[in-house]
């Protein structure tokens, strides 16, 4: 276990069905750990129908979870009008915090571009419905992605999971306003222009998350990641930035409060 942060963060995308979860008693057992790691609060994500009806029932069980809901770029092959009518279900219950995560996957071949440009769109306009953020996958697919965004009117809040780009495609983000999340990818010793991209989003624009069960930070990078792990990419990324510890998680909550809408919290 990680030294417990001095201010506590969320968690802002991880999967805890993925994760082992299943019961109320699953999902305690993973907040008390990231609890103690300073990981206080997290919302868990979905990537496919079931997972996304588990996604929103298990935040009415633990005050720390929330969830987003939608179907992963890499499942839209087959994505019809009553997967859309249960998503926009969910999508407007209270504890569902963002539409996600959604966006195209060009690395792996599971979904034709068609599909999954329809389905993008489709969120796209989910998100502004319902008025809640909008939680990218962009793999492989930065200059797709942003011109869809364009094409579509993106919605007020969106947030890049799991940012993959270079300085460039940061730039470009920030410029248009939405909020980059960092996972455990950051922290790998080859990860250069990813690390270039996150020191120039500016406090107030960028994200921890873990994508847990998957990207691990180094040095534990090939084992079982959980949400409690959002504490050494927090620590990473002060060093990185060269910025305070307390106040880039303090940055980092009042990012998360205020996209997904959460209650504020008192640090300690």
């Amino acid at each position: 276990m990680p030294e417990r942060l001095p201010v506590p963060v969320v968690d802002a995308h991880t999967h805890l069905d993925a994760c082992g979860a299943v019961t109320a008693a699953d999902v305690a057992v993973l907040a008390d750990r990231a609890e103690a790691a300073g990981v206080t609060r997290m919302v868990t994500v979905a990537d496919d129908l079931a997972a996304a009806r588990w996604a929103a029932e298990a935040s009415t069980w633990d005050d720390r979870v929330w969830a987003a809901v939608a179907i992963h770029p890499t499942r839209t092959k087959d994505f019809g009008d009553p997967e859309r009518s249960e998503v926009e279900r969910l999508a407007r219950q209270e504890r569902v915090v963002a539409v996600g995560e959604t966006g195209l996957d060009y690395y792996w071949d599971y979904s034709p571009p068609d599909a999954q440009q329809d389905a993008f769109r489709w969120h796209i306009d989910l998100a502004k419905r319902v008025g809640k953020p909008l939680m990218i996958h962009d793999r492989d697919a930065h200059s797709d992605v942003l011109r869809i965004l364009d094409e579509e009117g993106a919605p007020d809040t969106v947030v890049f999971h799991c940012f993959s780009g270079d300085e460039d495609i940061a730039r470009r983000c920030v410029d248009a306003g939405y909020v980059l999340s960092f996972a455990g990818t950051v922290t790998f010793r080859n990860a250069r222009a990813l690390q270039a991209a996150a020191r120039l989003v500016p406090s107030g624009q960028f994200l921890v998350e873990t994508d847990a069960p998957f990207l691990t930070p180094h040095p534990f990078r090939g084992r079982p990641n959980e949400p409690y792990c959002a504490a050494y990419t927090a620590r990473f990324l002060a060093e990185l930035r060269s910025d305070d510890l307390d106040e880039l998680c303090s940055a980092v909550s009042a990012t998360a409060e205020r996209v997904f809408r959460l209650p504020s919290v008192t640090a300690g």
